[in-house]
């Protein structure tokens, strides 16, 4: 099979995908009840090398790498919710040091982080009108607290890799302008979630140009546009909006990002890391290990493996 992108082998890149396909993290009443040993079995049936943390996975990180290892699967991220910018930083940095060290006993690299001091995407309001705008200090308090955790990471050779998400501050291109511009390159890396960015109404193929430098982990998620749209104009929280449908997987005809150039953007830039398939899904509605296997049969067109 022949790459229609270059430079993501597999020499140089892996594949994951999250469970967010199987259950809601965010929205744990997303859920048909598929356990734990189902996810990670269809995730490596589906082709996948390695997947992020959910809350059904063991909190023992010897059992959930017994469990993984049975598979082949490998950890690609767990997940950090930041606090920041509402002056929890204390809190935030002990958990972020607990993460640390269940990543470092389960056998992965990248830490992903997000800021969810005054968000509004857990909460059932309209996410594009409450999303916050952070003041200068609430910046100062962000970047400062992002440069000192990424520094913890890189310490113990890790990578704390930012994710722009929906409902929150760092939600648009412009917002990941100024993090990047306001953090250390060295501490502080960006997970560019393709899902998010363009349900935030921006062009992912631009913020990739822009700091395919800086990104370090990737988030391969589509986007139905006409739910998009929707939850802006008819003022939809987060959850509708997921519960509607505004997220799938790449290769699914309904979506409307094109990844092939994004991935060529990686790919010359030298990227080497995880690229990650997520979409934020109702399983009662999208059979996940059919969009699994959607996703993981489009990289294998494009990637040529």
């Amino acid at each position: 099979m022949t790459s229609t992108v270059p430079n993501l082998g597999p020499d140089k890149v892996s594949l994951g995908v999250t469970p967010t396909l199987w259950w809601n993290d965010d929205f744990p009443l997303i859920d048909i009840g598929i356990p734990f040993e189902q996810c990670v079995s269809e995730m490596a049936l589906a082709g996948f090398q390695g997947c992020s943390i959910g809350h059904k996975y063991p909190a023992d990180p010897a059992v959930l790498k017994k469990a993984l290892d049975l598979r082949g699967l490998k950890v690609s991220e767990p997940w950090v919710s930041t606090y920041f910018t509402i002056g929890e930083k204390d809190r935030t940095i002990e958990n972020f040091k607990r993460q640390l060290e269940f990543l470092e006993k389960v056998g992965g690299r990248d830490i992903v982080v997000a800021e969810f001091g005054l968000s509004s995407h857990l909460q059932p309001i309209p996410v594009f009108t409450h999303r916050p705008e952070f003041t200068d200090r609430e910046w100062d308090l962000l970047t400062g607290g992002l440069n000192e955790i990424g520094k913890l990471a890189a310490d113990r050779d890790m990578r704390l890799c930012y994710h722009h998400h929906m409902g929150t501050g760092v939600q648009t291109a412009a917002d990941i302008d100024r993090l990047m511009a306001d953090t250390d390159p060295d501490q502080v890396h960006l997970l560019f979630d393709t899902g998010h960015l363009r349900f935030a109404g921006d062009d992912p193929l631009e913020t990739a140009e822009k700091h395919k430098q800086r990104i370090k982990h990737v988030h391969l998620k589509n986007v139905r546009q006409s739910v998009a749209d929707k939850v802006r104009s008819d003022h939809l929280s987060f959850q509708e909006g997921i519960l509607q449908g505004v997220f799938t997987v790449p290769g699914d005809p309904e979506g409307v990002i094109d990844f092939e150039p994004v991935l060529s953007t990686l790919g010359e830039a030298g990227f080497e890391g995880w690229l990650v398939v997520e979409a934020e899904q109702n399983p009662a509605t999208a059979h996940p290990l059919t969009y699994a296997k959607t996703a993981r049969g489009y990289l294998a067109e494009v990637l040529g493996w």
